[in-house]
């Protein structure tokens, strides 16, 4: 039974808020050297001793990429077109966030009412994470990728995903992994592609997701994938782009 207007009405209403990225408190570390106090030999003549070397400070490889593109402008505006048919703000909605520099985000949604044939549902969003080197907590590559197995992880237990299913991909940045899933929300079927792909020291996550209301199909696992790719491939050459 085909839907009313005030229900699809409802489904954009409930799309999820723009997330709000906090920093997460990037601490340097602070080399003290231990400072040497000699007395002097019994009887010698009074002279100050000489102090010991200071602690030498770690060395790590310096940050590959030192700033992010622009968010909302990281996913070109005819691919947004293509992945979300009627796309409430072609620019995106920009996600809030206490250091831009590091971290950011940018989501776009839209329904595409088909009358008597139901209508179609898409969201895409893409998150940046970008990180500095550091003596105390590693170079920024080694911290990309600790944030990229923590990412990953976090996708993989989804509550309530179906047919959940991760595949490595080539050709985005320096590695990436693809996850497929189904969702069961709003009494539909979504269907769901999450890439989470590193280049360097930043970490590119990037969501895309669909589905039919009103008796229209739930799109497929590939039409979704395949999207969801096309748009990390643009993310990832956005912070290259970026940083030339």
């Amino acid at each position: 039974m085909q839907r009313s207007a005030p229900r699809l009405s409802r489904i954009l209403a409930c799309a999820a808020v723009p997330v709000m990225f906090v920093a997460a408190g990037c601490s340097s570390g602070s080399d003290s050297g231990d400072k040497g106090s000699g007395a002097p030999d019994k009887g010698a003549s009074s002279s100050a001793a000489a102090p010991q070397p200071t602690q030498s400070t770690k060395k790590v490889e310096p940050a590959k990429f030192a700033k992010l593109p622009e968010i909302c402008k990281s996913v070109s505006s005819k691919t947004v077109e293509s992945l979300v048919p009627k796309v409430k703000n072609k620019n995106g909605t920009e996600a809030t966030s206490s250091d831009a520099a590091s971290r950011g985000g940018c989501s776009w949604n839209g329904l595409e009412d088909k009358g008597t044939k139901g209508s179609q549902y898409r969201w895409l969003d893409v998150s940046f994470y970008r990180y500095e080197s550091d003596a105390t907590l590693g170079s920024g590559q080694e911290r990309a990728t600790e944030s990229y197995a923590k990412e990953l992880a976090k996708v993989q237990a989804t509550a309530g995903a179906k047919k959940l299913k991760t595949t490595q991909t080539t050709g985005v940045g320096e590695q990436a992994d693809t996850v497929t899933y189904q969702l069961r929300k709003t009494d539909e079927d979504f269907q769901y592609a999450s890439v989470v792909a590193r280049a360097g020291n930043v970490v590119v996550l990037l969501s895309y997701n669909g589905a039919g209301y009103a008796g229209a199909d739930t799109p497929s696992d590939k039409t979704i994938s395949d999207g969801a790719l096309k748009a990390a491939k643009e993310a990832i050459a956005a912070v290259e782009a970026a940083n030339k």
